[in-house]
């Protein structure tokens, strides 16, 4: 893992010194985001899979849902059920999931890179980026040089988790958490889940800022890509159409 690091951390100086020119004292910063960007369009395959094993699982959902209450004595007879209706759909159960899993050692290596104190000596404007939102309010408090760093950083994080609470809102309505399964505390999770896109708020405020960077960037590119990935049938039509006229 120290190798990855390594290797990723260099990856981010040769970014933040060919981004030098345009961006001179916060080039790093400025590397921090292309990078995370990178990395989140590298993955967006398996982004698109997961979407595609989510999307099948719920089209599908009301037929398992049929199935368990014809064989609700029989759990034999279910799971010989179950996995012929998958295999005639050719959908896997755990579609949607294993893409998910595969991402998740990417983001955990970056935050730890961007987390430690490697990125130490830069600054994005006022703000050095192995400081955390507590430094900078003992150091000129929230409107200080590094403190108004920070507003902007909420303000971004504020709209993204507002964008993310009304789509998630609408992916939940349109895709049930149960999948034609009866779970458990189902409704506390459909209204609580859209309100953890405001999380981010909270991540920042404790994280050194170069973590925050990362963490808004991934999570913006999180909100938009689901936004695109989970769209209506509407909206595909309505995108689709926008894009012949163009």
């Amino acid at each position: 893992m120290s190798d990855l690091m390594s290797l990723f951390a260099a990856l981010v100086e040769r970014l933040a010194e060919l981004l030098q020119p345009l961006f001179a004292t916060t080039a790093t910063a400025a590397a921090i985001v292309l990078f995370t960007a990178l990395v989140r369009l590298a993955v967006h395959p398996l982004s698109r899979a997961a979407a595609r094993g989510q999307k099948a699982r719920t089209r599908i959902a009301p037929q398992l849902a049929a199935l368990r209450k014809k064989h609700a004595e029989n759990p034999e007879r279910l799971k010989k059920a179950m996995l012929d209706l998958h295999a005639k759909e050719k959908v896997s159960p755990f579609a949607g999931i294993m893409p998910s899993l595969l991402q998740a050692p990417a983001f955990l290596l970056m935050y730890h890179l961007f987390a430690g104190d490697r990125m130490a000596g830069h600054a994005l404007l006022a703000a050095p980026l192995g400081d955390h939102w507590a430094d900078a309010l003992s150091h000129g408090g929230p409107f200080g040089p590094a403190g108004r760093v920070y507003l902007v950083l909420f303000a971004i994080v504020a709209a993204v988790a507002a964008f993310g609470y009304r789509n998630t809102r609408r992916q939940l309505a349109a895709q049930p958490l149960d999948l034609g399964q009866p779970t458990p505390g189902a409704g506390a999770i459909t209204k609580v889940m859209p309100l953890l896109s405001f999380a981010t708020l909270i991540t920042v405020a404790v994280v050194p800022l170069a973590a925050a960077l990362y963490v808004v960037t991934s999570t913006a590119w999180t909100v938009v890509e689901r936004a695109l990935l989970f769209r209506t049938p509407k909206e595909e039509a309505a995108g689709d159409a926008v894009a012949t006229r163009a």
